[in-house]
């Protein structure tokens, strides 16, 4: 998550140098800015990632380049089926499916896409999407401690590793096992997995 946009960025920095222009957006996540609960490897590489991308935009300036870092929070991508679960991996599964299938907690991704598309355009230093993702950087900005103080009830309140702890379960075969409520309160989610071509099984 960090390497793969560092290596590419350094591959075609010294082509937009020579040509005096260039613009390069890095996709980053709210995880960048904020220390999300029970994702410290993923935070980590988000951290890197803004830092990096934050940082190249004020030493290419100079040189005509514009860099956009996009800091998405949920979004309605079909996510969950392709994502690998481990701990209490039914109850991790469950709460990152349905808080990224609700309307004001998530974003579509076919606007996602087009607001980075206006952002690239605009040279825009940096894009954050979804209210709530808006909201968030907002209120860590004013109250790092009170949020990170309130980001520590939330972990407290997070599944704890359960007996499939260790394991990688993929998401997509966690679907399958849910009853119909938990299918209809995620039926946004999974309109979306269809759309993205998420695995089915």
């Amino acid at each position: 998550m960090f390497a793969g946009p560092l290596r590419l960025t350094l591959a075609v920095l010294p082509q937009m140098r020579a040509r005096h222009e260039g613009t390069i957006v890095n996709i980053a996540s709210i995880g960048g800015r904020i220390p999300v609960p029970h994702l410290l490897p993923y935070v980590a590489a988000k951290h890197a990632l803004t830092g990096f991308s934050s940082g190249l935009r004020a030493e290419a300036a100079a040189d005509g380049i514009s860099v956009t870092t996009v800091l998405p929070g949920l979004m309605r991508t079909g996510s969950h089926r392709a994502a690998r679960f481990s701990g209490h991996t039914g109850r991790e599964f469950g709460w990152f499916a349905l808080l990224s299938s609700m309307p004001l907690l998530s974003g579509d991704a076919t606007r996602a896409a087009r607001a980075i598309v206006r952002a690239a355009e605009h040279r825009r230093p940096e894009l954050v999407f979804t209210p709530a993702a808006k909201a968030a950087v907002r209120l860590y900005g004013l109250a790092p401690a009170t949020t990170t103080r309130l980001l520590g009830v939330v972990a407290r309140l997070l599944p704890e590793p359960g007996p499939d702890a260790g394991h990688n379960v993929v998401g997509a075969s966690l679907a399958e096992r849910q009853g119909p409520v938990f299918r209809r309160a995620t039926v946004l989610n999974e309109r979306a997995a269809r759309r993205t071509n998420e695995p089915s099984a």
